[in-house]
């Protein structure tokens, strides 16, 4: 084997732990592969955070993407960002506990590009921590409906359309708290567990019908609602990373990476999983 050069470039192959931001992640992968080539991507909660990411990467591998985020404005913000980088996307809006919104969103998909091969269903909401006894019916029902309804009124949509296709990936983004229990949020707890149910359940029924389902579960990651929550403060953040086996947040990047490989032909054989992305927190 031949020697490999001694180089003076400073400049480090990979991320430096605890200074990760979306840049760096992507610098570290600075190769268009072309993961997403020709396929057309539905993200959902794609207006910002993780489900941001997903959306950029989905372009930047090659897809043409449907932006839907509750929030017209912040979809159609991402939609501008990757058309200005030669990408194609559009931007549709919609509250994803009601099937008509729904229905729209994947009529859009089809009208506009002629298929669906990809999608992420990521949109949801965070809970308010509190005592199990103490937790309002009213809150119970919202965070279903957001986190867990929405998930089968996707599928619901997106497997019909895959199927009749013959092909096509899917995946649903749970949480760590899909398979350990984040006490203090047992609405949050319960919903994505049952996404994985969901999950499983449809890998089950439509991978002879050629469509792929699988979940993700991200750990603590650097969206809007964890910076809100840290505010700058140093000591806050390190509370938050205490339990991350890494010892800081991930990055929306690195979320995105795992959903766009699981969407990718690269995983063709990959169908029923569910994929901790949570830099050895749950594991621990």
């Amino acid at each position: 084997m031949a020697d490999v050069p001694e180089s003076n470039d400073p400049t480090p192959i990979w991320p430096i732990p605890g200074e990760q931001t979306d840049e760096i992640v992507r610098a570290a992968f600075p190769l268009r592969l072309g993961l997403a080539e020709g396929k057309v991507a539905l993200v959902t909660g794609a207006g910002r955070g993780i489900g941001e990411a997903t959306a950029r990467l989905f372009a930047t591998e090659g897809a043409a993407v449907v932006v839907c985020d509750i929030d017209v404005a912040s979809a159609q913000a991402v939609v501008q960002s990757i058309q200005e980088r030669g990408g194609e996307a559009v931007a549709v809006a919609a509250d994803l506990t009601k099937e008509d919104d729904v229905a729209a969103v994947i009529n859009t998909a089809i009208d506009r590009y002629g298929r669906l091969d990809c999608a992420v269903n990521n949109a949801g909401i965070s809970g308010r921590f509190g005592s199990f006894i103490d937790l309002p019916l009213h809150e119970w029902h919202q965070m279903i409906n957001a986190n867990l309804t929405s998930v089968f009124l996707c599928l619901k949509y997106e497997l019909g359309v895959m199927a009749a296709q013959g092909a096509g990936s899917i995946v649903n983004v749970s949480s760590g708290a899909g398979v350990v229990a984040a006490p203090g949020l047992p609405h949050y707890t319960a919903a994505k567990h049952g996404v994985l149910g969901l999950t499983k359940c449809a890998a089950q029924e439509y991978a002879a019908k050629g469509v792929r389902v699988n979940a993700i579960l991200p750990g603590t990651t650097r969206t809007p609602m964890i910076e809100n929550f840290i505010n700058g403060d140093p000591q806050i953040e390190k509370m938050v990373s205490r339990g991350i086996g890494r010892g800081h947040l991930g990055e929306p990047n690195e979320i995105a990476e795992a959903a766009v490989w699981l969407c990718s032909d690269r995983a063709s054989f990959v169908c029923g999983e569910s994929l901790l992305v949570d830099g050895a927190t749950v594991c621990r």
